[in-house]
């Protein structure tokens, strides 16, 4: 599979799109869409790591739609909220320098699709699944 000894950072994600904390949740929503991704850090005015905002946590428009209120509703509701009204503030990190092992056990345990990478409180990266899964599959971009 590769070298036993990597690190965050020789296979997370480096250049990360992210939120700020009174973005509207329809962007988070269409940016999640468009680019095919399931977790966004959110930044706080400093620009420092202040929360992340998930797929699952936009899954409520969907209930929404199911339970016949439609698309429409769903996408007022959307415009109506700010990324900071859903997303998670408790969050959890790793370091560019943890063994990826670590990481990967980290993200295990609490049952989480990514770590956001920070120095401080600065956002370096992101490693998620879908980096491990790469790196399982021997390609460093898909």
């Amino acid at each position: 599979m590769g070298k036993p000894n990597l690190v965050v950072a020789d296979v997370m994600t480096k250049e990360v799109l992210t939120l700020e904390r009174n973005d509207k949740l329809s962007i988070a929503d269409d940016v999640m869409k468009q680019r095919r991704i399931r977790h966004i850090p959110v930044l706080n005015r400093d620009g420092d790591l202040c929360g992340i905002i998930t797929q699952r946590d936009l899954f409520r428009g969907i209930l929404l739609r199911s339970l016949g209120f439609g698309s429409r509703a769903e996408d007022k509701m959307l415009e109506s909220l700010a990324v900071k009204d859903a997303m998670h503030d408790n969050v959890i990190t790793t370091s560019p320098d943890t063994p990826l092992a670590e990481a990967a056990e980290l993200m295990l345990s609490n049952k989480i699709g990514c770590l956001p990478v920070v120095d401080g409180e600065r956002l370096v990266g992101l490693i998620s699944e879908a980096d491990f899964v790469k790196q399982f599959a021997g390609k460093s971009e898909c």
